[in-house]
């Protein structure tokens, strides 16, 4: 279960949102106004946000100019993880991903079990690092950005929580890239 650590100083961490979506606007994006919500109650920052249709060619341009900029530490998406024909989150998250988080999507699947049944089946939920930005794919409604926040990426995002988090995590993720020089 998680646990705080009070005697350790929060770490703010900037964090970009991408709605994909072919028929949502700023107007009416809940599931991209919920996650930027649960994000800022945290206090973390919310470093950017973008909406774009499905268009894995657009993703994946978005989120590798997200992963160039040093400010941004983690890309949250909600939308696009389906199996439908226009659903290609996933294959985007793929052109750039360095390293798979396979527990995430795995938990996330998990948790939603819970809450709606075998239809959790159809989520390609993931997460992943590149260029030392972690980067997580949920699904497109309210109610699982709120369960992947609330329930998983809130906690992982917290310095503070035990026994363990990503935060404490960032500082070696290039460590590859480092070894290489």
């Amino acid at each position: 279960m998680a646990r705080i650590d009070e005697t350790r100083r929060f770490i703010a961490v900037n964090i970009a949102v991408l709605t994909v979506s072919d028929t949502r606007t700023t107007a009416d994006d809940t599931s991209g106004d919920a996650l930027a919500q649960r994000v800022a109650a945290a206090g973390h920052h919310v470093a950017a946000r973008a909406i774009l249709r499905d268009d894995a060619d657009a993703i994946t341009g978005q989120l590798r100019a997200w992963i160039d900029d040093a400010s941004i530490d983690v890309i949250l998406t909600t939308g696009g993880t389906g199996i439908t024909g226009r659903d290609v989150t996933p294959e985007a998250f793929e052109r750039v991903l360095e390293k798979r988080i396979e527990g995430f999507g795995e938990l996330f699947r998990m948790l939603s079990f819970q809450k709606i049944g075998t239809s959790t089946m159809q989520s390609r939920a993931l997460g992943g690092v590149a260029h030392g930005t972690y980067l997580f794919a949920l699904p497109g409604s309210p109610g699982a950005v709120k369960d992947a926040w609330d329930d998983i990426l809130v906690w992982q995002l917290d310095n503070r929580h035990r026994p363990c988090n990503l935060v404490e995590l960032m500082p070696r993720l290039q460590e590859h890239r480092q070894a290489a020089q």
